[in-house]
């Protein structure tokens, strides 16, 4: 009878450590919090184009660089504000004059110290004209670079430049190791201070990076995060569904409500910075006209078309959105309002209808659904539109080169400050480059020069304010809608950060 007990004992002790140990595998990919997670896999739509922040500048390097390297300041992705990520601490004693303070006791992944001459080393090269930076940009107010000491460098400006901080917060103003730059090719292997190291990069198909477990401020829980290169969007979510990719984003309009469908899916949403707007081409006179801009604009009914959006889209008049620094709420509704008969009066007074206008659009699914819409409220309003498509590449190159009648465009906002929105995409300065509506207004233009050239912030708002309203009042651009930045995670994970500027961090992501 004792020997039938004890059998019986360690069946039942087998059976119970068997059920334990299967519980912590959880499917073979990850383990428990305790253990940390050992893969974690985000379905990118491309593959990056290089990793160097300093070489690139695409939302698909982005995401991989953004966890590979740092920047001095980085923004709150709930309260906006700027804040010391690799810096420690700044004073700005003079208008001219920025002198930051370093943290101490960080090194890059190679084992070499972060440091005074590192920051140097790194913006020296970001606006070093040979270069040939992507966002050189971001350097162009600087003067001089100077190292203080080992944790202490100060930068002078040739002019009061009021978004600097915003401009080092930007993902192609983080910090590169020197010694990794001049002794290999960082673009193809990166080397900074951030949470994850590199592993491996095939183009393609994925990079795949491992946890830095001497990172700064604590050891991510992922061991080894995917980047796989999952070009159709429906796939992604397929594979997102099947427990094969652990996490997406940019969910599109048409996709929404399968996602949110899916029982091991949990969706995020953000109000977002990026947005789309709707303009005609400035540097045809004919389209210049201020009744033609009248008339379009009272055409365009964006409450119709944002309710096709499922609510992905931010309904607001304002050029500068909800999320970016300038926006005052009183521009909500400053813009010329839909008025289709006022539209179909201007229309007939200018004989508007003999003028046969080209919507050019890229074949993006949220562009056509808005060339769409669009054709048909102008077409009802009296124009006479015709669509023409072309892929992404083509269709931005034909923008900056003015080679359209009316179109659609974009902003990330990734700096989340509008003079960033408003010196790159209409400042005429950049017509013919960054500036594809092609707008020039010398009054914009010098208020655009004011909020860069101070750094009183208060102030800065108030001019941006005012930019902003003259923008309205010109129909230089007709806001579609601003962004709602989306995010679809295997729900058994939780602690992704997604910022409104669509970038994201899976550093703090844990198993619950």
């Amino acid at each position: 009878m004792k020997k039938k007990l004890l059998v019986f004992i360690s069946i039942i002790a087998f059976l119970f450590l068997a059920a334990c140990s299967n519980d912590s595998a959880s499917g073979g990919e990850s383990t428990d919090n305790k253990e940390g997670i050992d893969s974690f896999t985000y379905a990118s739509l491309t593959d990056a184009v290089g990793l160097s922040p300093i070489l690139t500048n695409d939302s698909a390097s982005a995401n991989v660089t953004d966890h590979v390297y740092e920047k001095l300041f980085e923004r709150n992705a709930e309260t906006m504000e700027i804040e010391p990520k690799l810096a420690e601490s700044y004073e700005n004693p003079e208008e001219n004059t920025w002198v930051i303070k370093l943290k101490e006791g960080i090194k890059f992944h190679d084992g070499t110290d972060f440091n005074a001459e590192a920051v140097k080393y790194t913006f020296d090269k970001l606006r070093d004209p040979a270069t040939a930076a992507p966002r050189a940009s971001l350097m162009e107010p600087v003067d001089t670079i100077t190292v203080i000491d080992d944790y202490t460098v100060e930068i002078k400006t040739k002019y009061p430049y009021g978004p600097f901080l915003a401009s080092l917060s930007h993902s192609n103003a983080a910090i590169v190791s020197p010694e990794a730059d001049k002794a290999g090719d960082i673009n193809k292997e990166p080397v900074g201070t951030g949470p994850f190291k590199f592993v491996s990069w095939v183009p393609g198909d994925q990079v795949v990076l491992e946890s830095n477990s001497d990172y700064h401020d604590g050891e991510p829980e992922i061991k080894k995060m995917i980047f796989k290169v999952v070009p159709e969007i429906s796939t992604a979510i397929s594979m997102l569904q099947a427990g094969e990719v652990q996490f997406i984003d940019k969910l599109p309009t048409e996709q929404l409500s399968r996602v949110e469908s899916l029982k091991n899916v949990a969706v995020e949403k953000v109000d977002g910075t990026p947005q789309y707007y709707f303009t005609v081409n400035h540097s045809k006179e004919e389209l210049q006209d201020p009744e033609l801009k009248e008339a379009l604009a009272s055409a365009i009914d964006r409450d119709a078309f944002i309710s096709k959006m499922n609510g992905l889209g931010i309904r607001s008049d304002s050029v500068i959105g909800p999320k970016v620094f300038g926006y005052d709420e009183s521009a909500d509704k400053a813009g010329t309002p839909f008025d289709v008969e006022r539209a179909k009066e201007l229309v007939k007074k200018n004989g508007y209808d003999k003028q046969p206008l080209t919507l050019l659009t890229p074949n993006r699914n949220n562009y056509i659904l808005m060339a769409e819409v669009v054709q048909a409220q102008l077409t009802d309003a009296g124009f006479n539109v015709k669509i023409e498509s072309m892929e992404w590449a083509s269709f931005l190159d034909t923008a900056r080169d003015g080679n359209y009648d009316i179109t659609f465009l974009s902003w990330s906002n990734l700096t989340a400050d509008g003079s960033e929105l408003f010196y790159p995409n209409f400042h005429s300065d950049n017509v013919g480059s960054s500036n594809r509506a092609q707008y020039s207004n010398p009054e914009f233009d010098k208020l655009v020069e004011e909020s860069r050239t101070t750094t009183d912030q208060e102030k800065r708002l108030e001019i941006l304010d005012q930019a902003n309203k003259l923008m309205m009042d010109d129909n230089a651009v007709v806001v579609m809608y601003h962004d709602v930045v989306t995010a679809a995670l295997e729900s058994s994970y939780e602690g992704l950060i997604l910022e409104p500027t669509g970038k994201w961090n899976v550093s703090k992501v844990t198993r619950k």
